[in-house]
């Protein structure tokens, strides 16, 4: 199973979520949303313990999903680990790479 890393904008943590969430299978509602948005405003990716880590787990796969804003910018940093295969691989990239762009 592979990590993909890279970051989105602040404004596309959300989006990004929903989206990775449709891949594997799981709902990510408002609860979810909620849950994640208090919890990344606390986080600083300069330190190893400062992320903030989120299970999506669905019908067929489960990913572990790791955020932190990045200190001083509007980015936030993001790490998917679980990626089992090519198929989820090539759209969590493309989703890092969507994200990224103003």
């Amino acid at each position: 199973m592979d990590e993909i890393a890279g970051w989105v904008w602040g404004a596309n943590v959300r989006p990004f979520l929903e989206l990775l969430s449709g891949y594997v299978g799981y709902d990510f509602d408002g609860t979810d949303w909620d849950t994640v948005e208090l919890a990344v405003d606390e986080t600083d990716d300069e330190r190893a313990d400062g992320w903030y880590s989120y299970p999506l787990v669905g019908s067929g796969q489960a990913v572990e999903v790791r955020l932190a804003r990045a200190v001083g910018g509007e980015e936030v940093m993001v790490s998917v680990a679980g990626v089992a295969n090519s198929e989820l691989r090539v759209r969590t990239e493309t989703l890092l790479s969507a994200f990224a762009s103003s």
